[in-house]
């Protein structure tokens, strides 16, 4: 009994490892990920989007702000393939989201990651780790006026 307990004890010395956590910060080019094939297909022109800085027309009705925070499976991805990926995927939530509640655009768009605003017209930010990375994007939903 005495040795299936060493024996026991030396197994679980060996295999446990110390749980490494990666929480790299990534600032991306909305640019390349707004022109990648994917996005170019799943984004369908009929709501417009327009980050925080860019200029848009004028807004008639401003109905809500909303928030997206989308996580996706960063195994065996880079951090940019990866971010450029669960970008799309909050992009394709903003649009899901104003074609169901009527608006045309989202304006003022910004990164929200762990609720802290991060504004730009040109980057997004992204967190990966080793196993997931996520995006959140915080906009508002409006009607632009024709």
């Amino acid at each position: 009994m005495k040795k299936l307990l060493i024996l026991a004890t030396l197994l679980a010395t060996v295999f446990a490892s110390p749980a490494y956590s990666r929480d790299t910060v990534h600032m991306l080019s909305l640019e390349e990920a707004l022109n990648t094939p994917d996005a170019k297909a799943k984004l369908d022109g009929s709501v417009e989007f327009y980050f925080s800085g860019q200029d848009h027309p004028a807004v008639g009705d401003s109905l809500f702000e909303a928030v997206t925070n989308k996580k996706t499976n960063a195994f065996g991805k880079s951090d940019e393939e990866a971010c450029k990926w669960v970008f799309l995927s909050a992009m394709i939530a903003l649009q899901e989201r104003a074609k169901q509640d009527g608006a045309n655009a989202v304006v003022d768009i910004v990164s929200y990651y762990d609720k802290q605003e991060m504004a730009s017209a040109t980057e997004f930010e992204c967190h990966a780790g080793a196993i997931l990375a996520g995006v959140a994007l915080k906009g508002r939903f409006v009607r632009l006026e024709d």
